[in-house]
């Protein structure tokens, strides 16, 4: 397995930046999730690892050898794309064993492996149907087959589980994590499913509109986002972020939404002052809100969402900003159109800066 490397890359279609000058790496045997929302580029920089599209300036390494110029057959890559890209024709072994076939390794290992492969994803019994016969997840199994079979330097996979329903999408998460793992493999994978990014990545990679957003394990990007985009694009729902002016008085530092004082932790009370704005977005999970008679903020109920093990409660302020309480199912259930107030814990506090965007970090 190898390392990929890319360092300022900028893709452009035309008048329309796909990506920005993207820097990063991605680790031996790591698995990389690259997350976003439609359009942010994120398939783009797969096809540019893939060399199916050129970049229009910086430099891609796979291992030590930088890749630019090097054709897609030679970069020792093996890709899974959403469609599966099966040939319909030829039965799942025949597709399985094709880019041994092209790479002219001899008969009887190349029966070898592609036994070997479809054993490892179940996939035995089902070697002499074509793919019109199989399921979707048994034909994105023989896609995945085809891949490994190879032992390719690094796995590339474009949203592979997009066209599965939810059960058989959270298997076949379980199963990609396990393959990645006995394979020791360098997965480069695309995805716009948090749930798939959390659960699946050692760290993830954030775009949007083609810039790198932030780098990290899941927990991290979910416990400390680095800017309002992170903040308001992982979680579900998202992180509550309210527009709140910044006030000192006796030495006491507090975020006002609307007419409501939320006091802040002594080390980002130190740092809001050290950075001086006057605005900045307080930003809360749903999760970490509480609903208290002694409640810093009062909120009117619009609308209750029961989902069985919890409920959302979405709110407003005074101001007229939405806020949303997440509930166990147990909690009791406020009633629409009345008044309750909600206690923002200082440990679970975020701040951004009303301008950049960016996290104000504690002192």
């Amino acid at each position: 397995m190898s390392s990929i490397t890319l360092t300022r890359v900028e893709k452009r279609f035309g008048d329309v930046v796909a990506v920005s000058d993207l820097s990063l790496t991605v680790e031996d045997r790591e698995f990389l999730v690259l997350l976003g929302p439609s359009g942010c580029g994120k398939s783009t920089v797969l096809r540019v690892i893939a060399g199916l599209e050129r970049p229009d300036s910086g430099e891609v390494r796979i291992g030590d050898r930088v890749v630019n110029e090097v054709e897609p057959k030679d970069r020792d890559l093996a890709m899974v794309f959403q469609s599966y890209a099966l040939y319909p024709h030829m039965s799942a072994r025949a597709n399985i064993e094709f880019p041994l076939r092209a790479r002219g390794v001899p008969k009887a290992e190349r029966a070898a492996l592609v036994q070997q492969a479809a054993t490892m994803l179940d996939l035995a019994d089902l070697l002499d149907r074509k793919p019109a016969q199989l399921s979707g997840g048994q034909r994105q199994r023989v896609a995945l087959a085809r891949a490994v079979v190879r032992r390719p330097a690094a796995f590339l996979m474009d949203e592979p589980l997009s066209n599965l329903d939810a059960k058989l999408r959270a298997q076949t998460r379980v199963e990609l994590v396990d393959l990645q793992r006995r394979f020791d493999a360098t997965v480069v994978y695309v995805t716009h499913d948090q749930v798939e990014a959390m659960t699946m990545g050692h760290r993830v990679a954030i775009l949007d509109r083609g810039v790198l957003q932030q780098l990290d394990a899941p927990q991290d990007v979910y416990d400390r986002p680095a800017n309002l985009f992170v903040a308001r694009f992982i979680g579900t729902p998202p992180m509550n972020t309210l527009d709140a002016t910044v006030t000192t008085a006796d030495g006491c530092t507090m975020l006002h939404v609307g007419g409501s004082g939320v006091a802040l932790p002594a080390q980002l009370a130190a740092a809001l002052r050290e950075a001086g704005p006057a605005l900045v977005v307080l930003g809360v999970r749903p999760e970490h809100l509480v609903v208290a008679p002694e409640g810093q903020i009062p909120v009117t109920v619009e609308l209750v969402e029961h989902l069985g093990h919890e409920r959302h409660v979405m709110c407003r302020t005074d101001d007229g900003q939405e806020l949303v309480v997440r509930q166990v199912a147990d909690a009791p259930v406020p009633d629409l159109g009345s008044v309750i107030r909600v206690r923002v814990p200082e440990q679970s506090i975020h701040c951004f800066d009303a301008d950049s965007g960016t996290r104000i970090e504690a002192a």
